[in-house]
């Protein structure tokens, strides 16, 4: 699989999961309500924080109507207009998350915003609505950063188009995430075994940009695929005002989701089956192995009736189950107390 790194964490399976707490546009405008979604994040244990950086001329034609899924009134020129981040902000979030051992990203939806970002972000995160458009994607390879790109509402056809285009510009680390653009996602619809497909596919890193409204259940179950990276969105509160803040996780939530992630790595382990350290003592009192049931006395045969395959307990073990066949018809060479765990030394062959 292609590495991939974004800063200095390594993004692949062998790897932490890289998660990403995706703050957006969720500061409403407040400097410092940006930086309190920082504190969040990293007291979360994200790796990442990400906003969003856009500037609506560049993104809507004026007489652009309405969104319902927005419930607003307003034009959706009105409303990203009004969800615009400065771009003097830039410098000071970024340090701001480098006091926090964060790093800062912010998602750019035109070059104007990538050129005011470039020189702050570690990696290129390309959103759903521009992993179609051909000619900013070549404009972010050839910065030769690593590009995160979301591929929801796009079919596979249009993905290895937009995935030729980074690579014939370019860039040669890429990870690519499942996403569906629904606000919130039903959790039926998550489709995480897509990851699997683009990890298949592209043989580069794959994860999950969630939109569900549960905080652990799809990135856990991401993470059980082999998701290198998770991005899910956050806010301080979720009635606050604002387009993205109820589909959003809380902070409580957030912590809850990194805390699944890192036990789900946990519990998914190496792959190499040994015995471990923590079964060392049902390993030595509950594995059977045979033992004398009654005492048997030198000269006597081993039979069905004076040896059994049992636990040990505090005693001592004695042969491997596999041996009972092999070990009756023998004759005891010494006597041998009841409960005694038999071995070859007991008998005579």
């Amino acid at each position: 699989m292609s590495d991939c790194t974004i800063g200095d964490h390594e993004i692949g399976d062998d790897s932490p999961t890289f998660v990403i707490a995706e703050a957006g546009s969720n500061h409403n405008g407040d400097l410092e309500l940006a930086k309190e979604l920082i504190d969040a994040a990293a007291d979360a244990g994200a790796d990442a924080v990400k906003f969003q950086t856009f500037r609506a001329d560049d993104l809507y034609v004026e007489d652009s109507g309405e969104v319902e899924y927005l419930d607003d009134e307003r034009r959706i020129y009105d409303i990203i207009e009004s969800m615009e981040m400065p771009y003097e902000w830039i410098p000071e979030l970024h340090e701001y998350c480098r006091s926090r051992d964060l790093y800062f990203m912010s998602t750019p939806f035109d070059e104007r915003s990538a050129e005011e970002l470039s020189e702050y972000v570690p990696a290129w995160k390309v959103a759903i609505y521009t992993s179609s458009h051909h000619p900013f994607l070549r404009h972010l390879a050839e910065s030769d950063k690593p590009v995160i790109m979301s591929t929801g509402a796009h079919e596979m056809g249009e993905i290895r188009e937009s995935v030729g285009v980074l690579r014939e510009a370019g860039c040669e680390e890429l990870a690519l995430l499942q996403c569906v653009a629904a606000y919130p996602t039903p959790i039926e619809d998550v489709n995480v075994r897509v990851i699997e497909t683009l990890r298949s596919e592209f043989d580069v890193p794959a994860g999950l940009s969630d939109h569900t409204l549960d905080p652990t259940v799809a990135p856990a179950a991401a993470v059980a695929l082999g998701a290198s990276v998770v991005e899910k969105h956050f806010t301080l509160d979720k009635t606050m005002e604002g387009p993205d803040h109820q589909f959003a996780l809380e902070p409580d939530e957030l912590d809850q989701m990194v805390s699944a992630i890192r036990a789900t790595e946990s519990a998914l382990g190496t792959g190499e089956k040994r015995v471990l350290d923590v079964e060392e003592e049902l390993f030595e009192k509950a594995r059977r192995s045979i033992h004398a049931v009654e005492e048997i006395t030198a000269g006597t045969e081993i039979t069905e009736d004076n040896v059994a395959v049992l636990r040990p307990g505090e005693r001592e073990s004695g042969l491997h189950p596999k041996f009972y066949d092999e070990l009756l018809g023998t004759v005891a060479d010494r006597r041998i107390p009841e409960g005694k765990g038999v071995d070859w030394e007991d008998v005579e062959r």
